[in-house]
């Protein structure tokens, strides 16, 4: 079932990127298929998040995918409670956020293990919004084709003890994915703001070839990467490039070091306008 998931949300991201089938019709039909129906994770949901990751990549206050707050901060300027201008709310950095931050290179893991359920509640979430849906009925029926047929599979086990550890182990396969979209972007480096139109390309990082060539299929970026190498060298760009086991280690320092200094309580959490209306005067 967690292989099942991967192989869909892969599929999903391709045919979300470019047209995988033979007609736009059978193509939205895959994305439905590949998203809605077999992952419970709404296909119009992610293209919003995804082309705003595209666009701003690595901006703290503009790239959806590095705004997890309060589980994980990837860098310091967090702790300003900062804006996101995806999610249109601010990220504040309170005495819960805190505690949660401390301890992020511990719970990264665990928490990547369940990360499933925020999708799935990003999802309803937006479908259930007053923003603009295109497809926003067909968007609904795949998802409940998804919460008709998983409660249905995972009943059929003889045991509740059975039926937790199923739930448990997909969702923890699946886990391996998510690590995976994590590590290209959390130990990179990052900026606030928008992104500028002259160095956008010097931001795209480890995923540098599918961020170039978004509608690339991705049977084919192994084939372009000497290309992108050969071409960051002749104007002096960097070229980042990590094993999965050194990903990893990258990632984790930098989370460490984004809790280390969470710990430091000599400096105060920023007040926000909540605490100034709490302890307001006169």
């Amino acid at each position: 079932m967690g292989f099942l998931w991967i192989q869909s949300g892969w599929i999903g991201h391709d045919s979300g990127h470019y047209q995988v089938m033979l007609t736009p019709k059978l193509n939205r039909f895959v994305q439905i298929l590949s998203g809605n129906c077999l992952a419970g994770i709404s296909i119009g949901w992610w293209k919003w998040n995804h082309n705003a990751h595209h666009i701003a990549c690595n901006s703290l206050d503009y790239d959806p995918d590095l705004q997890h707050m309060p589980f994980f901060a990837v860098s310091s300027k967090f702790f300003n409670s900062l804006t996101s201008y995806f999610y249109e709310r601010t990220m504040y950095f309170d005495s819960v956020s805190r505690f949660l931050v401390s301890n992020q290179h511990w719970t990264f893991y665990p928490v990547m293990c369940i990360a499933r359920i925020n999708l799935f509640a990003q999802s309803f979430v937006l479908l259930l919004s007053k923003r603009k849906v295109p497809h926003r009925v067909q968007e609904l029926l795949g998802l409940l084709v998804f919460w008709i047929w998983y409660p249905l599979l995972v009943s059929c086990l003889p045991n509740w003890g059975e039926r937790v550890m199923f739930v448990l182990a997909s969702f923890s396969v699946t886990g391996i994915q998510h690590v995976q979209f994590c590590l290209n972007h959390f130990s990179s480096s990052i900026y606030v703001g928008p992104p500028s139109g002259n160095d956008w390309f010097e931001k795209q990082q480890f995923q540098v070839a599918h961020h170039l060539f978004p509608r690339l299929p991705r049977c084919q970026l192994r084939k372009i990467s000497p290309l992108v190498k050969e071409l960051c060298k002749k104007h002096g760009l960097p070229y980042n490039s990590a094993s999965f086991w050194e990903a990893n280690v990258m990632t984790i320092r930098t989370l460490r070091n984004a809790a280390l200094q969470a710990r430091d309580f000599t400096k105060p959490i920023p007040k926000n306008l909540v605490w100034e209306a709490v302890n307001t005067h006169g």
